[in-house]
C-alpha cells in the first residue's frame, strides 16, 4: 500500500496543508501521551518539531467541483490522523483500516437519498463524542454535507460549537456558499479548496493505479474533464462507453419536437435502467438480512408472528431503498447531462477558435459541423440550456419536465 495520499489527484497545496495538520495533531497526542504515542522507527519522518496543536483544528470543510476528490481527500486525511506515525504512511493499521473502512472511530456518512436527516445526525453525534477507542482521534466523515437538512445542520452545528477534545469532522460540499454549507457552520470550520485536477493527472493516475493503457487513459481523463471516478469507469467499463455514445448522439438526433420528445425519454429511461441496475445488488442483500433478522424462515413459536410484525420495518427499508434509487437515477442523469454540455462546449470553442483541446475528441467532427450551422452564440444558447437543466434537477423540478425542456431549446436554439 502507499502513502495515504497519492491517490487525491493533482492537489498539491491541499496535501501539503493536510500533511502539516496531521503532523501537529500528532504532535497534540505526543505532548498528551509522550511514550505510548507515536513511538517508532518513522517518528523521525513525523516532523518532531511541529507545535501541538498548531495547524490542526476540530472541524474541516473540503471544497471543489465533482470529481475533484473530496471525500477522497477527506478519507486520506482521516487516515493520516489514525496513522500510528501521524504521516500516513499508509502501512500501519490505522492507515489500512481506515483507508477499507473499518476503523472502528471512522464513521463515514454517504448519503443514500436526497438529503441527511436529523435523526441520522442526532445519532452520529452522540456516538462520534465517545472517547476514541484507539487512543487517537474519533473522527466523522461526511459525504455531500450540502444535503444535510436544516435541522440535521443545526444538530451538527452543537457539536461543532462545543466538540469533545478527540473529536474531528470532516465535511465534503461543493463550495462554501450558503446553499451548501450555513454560515454559522463555515465560521467554525477550516475550508481545505480543491480545484479540478488536470487531464494529464488522472491520465497518469489511472496508468500507474489501474494499469490502463495510456491512449486509453488520457482518452477518458479528457472525456471525463478531470472527473478522476469517471475516467476509470470510462476506462475500465464498455456499459458506461456505451451510455455515453448514447448521450453524444443526441444533438444528432433533434430533427423536430418529436424527436426532442423522444430522446428526452430515452435519456430519462437510460438513467432510470442505469440506476437501478446500480442499487438492485444492494436492495436484495438488505432485504435479505432484514429478513433473517426478524426470523423469516423460522420454525419455532412466535416465528410466524414475527414476521407478521416486521411489516413496518420493511416498510421503513424499502422508503429509504427507494430514495436511494431516486439518487442514483438523478446522479446518473447528472452525470449524461455534464457529457453533453462537453459536446457543447466543444462546439462553442470551435465556433470560437479558441486555442483548447476538445473534450470529446471522438465528436470533434459533429462538433465542428455544429459551430458552423449554429455559430458561437447558438451554441452558448445550448451550452446554457444544459447548464440549466442540471440546475433545474438540483432543485428538484421533476427531471422529465427539465429534460424535454432542455430538448426542446437544443433544438430550437
Amino acid at each position: 500500500m502507499t502513502d495515504v495520499f497519492a491517490d487525491l489527484v493533482g492537489q498539491d497545496e491541499a496535501v501539503a496543508t493536510l500533511r502539516h495538520a496531521a503532523a501537529a495533531a500528532a504532535a497534540v497526542l505526543r505532548a498528551a501521551h509522550p511514550v505510548a504515542v507515536g513511538s517508532g522507527p518513522a517518528e523521525v519522518e513525523g516532523q518532531p518539531g511541529v507545535d501541538p496543536g498548531a495547524g490542526m483544528t476540530h472541524a474541516w470543510i473540503f471544497t471543489g467541483p465533482p470529481g475533484s476528490g473530496r471525500s477522497v481527500a477527506a478519507r486520506a486525511f482521516a487516515a493520516a490522523l489514525q496513522c500510528a506515525y501521524g504521516t500516513g504512511c499508509g502501512e500501519c493499521p490505522g492507515c489500512h483500516t481506515t483507508v477499507t473502512g473499518t476503523h472502528a472511530d471512522v464513521r463515514l456518512v454517504v448519503p443514500e437519498g436526497l438529503s441527511i436527516g436529523v435523526g441520522e445526525m442526532r445519532a452520529l453525534v452522540l456516538r462520534a463524542a465517545s472517547t476514541p477507542s484507539g487512543g487517537r482521534w474519533q473522527i466523522v466523515i461526511i459525504e455531500d454535507a450540502d444535503r444535510l437538512t436544516e435541522a440535521a445542520g443545526n444538530a451538527l452545528l452543537k457539536a461543532i460549537e462545543e466538540p469533545p477534545p478527540r473529536t474531528v469532522f470532516l465535511l465534503c460540499a461543493p463550495s462554501t456558499h450558503p446553499d451548501d454549507v450555513s454560515v454559522t457552520i463555515r465560521s467554525r470550520c477550516r475550508v481545505v479548496p480543491l480545484r479540478q485536477p488536470p487531464a494529464a493527472a488522472v491520465a497518469e493516475v489511472l496508468v500507474r493505479r489501474d494499469g490502463i493503457a495510456p491512449d486509453v487513459a488520457q482518452w477518458a481523463a479528457a472525456a471525463a474533464q478531470g472527473h478522476v471516478g469517471r475516467a476509470r469507469r470510462l476506462a475500465r467499463d464498455p456499459e458506461a462507453r456505451q451510455r455515453r455514445d448514447a448521450v453524444l448522439a443526441v444533438p444528432r438526433r433533434l430533427t423536430g419536437v418529436g424527436a426532442a420528445l423522444d430522446a428526452a425519454s430515452a435519456l430519462i429511461e437510460a438513467a432510470e435502467a442505469e440506476a437501478e441496475a446500480s442499487v438492485a445488488e444492494a436492495d436484495a442483500a438488505e432485504r435479505a438480512a432484514l429478513q433473517t433478522a426478524l426470523g423469516a424462515g423460522g420454525t419455532g413459536r412466535g416465528a410466524a408472528g414475527a414476521i407478521r410484525g416486521a411489516a413496518g420495518q420493511l416498510k421503513d427499508l424499502e422508503k429509504r431503498q427507494k430514495s436511494r434509487a431516486t439518487r442514483a437515477q438523478r446522479d446518473a442523469l447528472d452525470r449524461a447531462l455534464v457529457d453533453l454540455a462537453g459536446f457543447y462546449r466543444d462546439a462553442l470553442t470551435m465556433a470560437l477558435r479558441a486555442p483548447v483541446a476538445p473534450v470529446h475528441t471522438d465528436t470533434a467532427a459533429m462538433a465542428e459541423a455544429g459551430a458552423q450551422k449554429w455559430d458561437a452564440e447558438g451554441a452558448l444558447r445550448r451550452l446554457e440550456a444544459v447548464l440549466e437543466c442540471r440546475a433545474a434537477i438540483e432543485a428538484n423540478v421533476k427531471p422529465r419536465i427539465a429534460v424535454e425542456a432542455m430538448m426542446l431549446t437544443l433544438w430550437k436554439g
